[in-house]
């Protein structure tokens, strides 16, 4: 049997500190967006967030559907405008195993991304993932933490679907 999951419920003004702590990085970079990409799902509440706090314009990307082609089909149409000069700031909730990301990444490329006008930024970034990011608000080690974070939009589901998630994908807890 497997052991119930250690969740983690993100306080909301937690979550408020983290927007604005990577709003502040990435206003204090050398290299500002033009838009900001909420990947959905997780992603959408932060990037509203930081398109505010930056007043930027937002564009969002639903990777989480599964629908077939949905997202593909827009990443590239994103692919084009990084092409044509526009700077794209993508934002995710957790940088967990870098599979979103990656998947994303490779997508753009596929399509003729410019990978210099393209970044990520994420609210949890696991030092362990397969990718990098270029902003993060929190970092952990996946190999140490094994918390399954509940963002405070997730808290409203029924707390069998928070762990019925978490517990489908096992390799992260373990």
């Amino acid at each position: 049997m497997t052991a119930a999951p250690d969740l983690f419920y993100i306080p909301y003004e937690s979550l408020l500190a983290d927007v604005r702590t990577l709003a502040g990085q990435i206003a204090r970079s050398d290299w500002q967006p033009d838009f900001v990409i909420g990947i959905g799902r997780g992603g959408l509440v932060p990037a509203v967030y930081i398109s505010h706090q930056l007043a930027l314009p937002m564009l969002s990307v639903d990777h989480s559907s599964k629908v077939p082609g949905f997202a593909d089909e827009l990443l590239g149409k994103v692919a084009e405008k990084s092409a044509a000069g526009t700077r794209l700031l993508f934002v995710d909730d957790i940088n967990d195993s870098g599979g979103t990301i990656d998947y994303i990444r490779q997508l753009l490329a596929q399509n003729g991304g410019d990978t210099g006008n393209l970044r990520f930024a994420v609210v949890i970034n696991n030092s362990r993932s397969k990718v990098s990011v270029d902003y993060w608000a929190q970092m952990i080690d996946r190999t140490e933490d094994k918390r399954w974070f509940v963002f405070p939009w997730e808290a409203v589901g029924a707390n069998d679907t928070i762990v019925e998630e978490a517990l489908s994908v096992p390799e992260r807890l373990a």
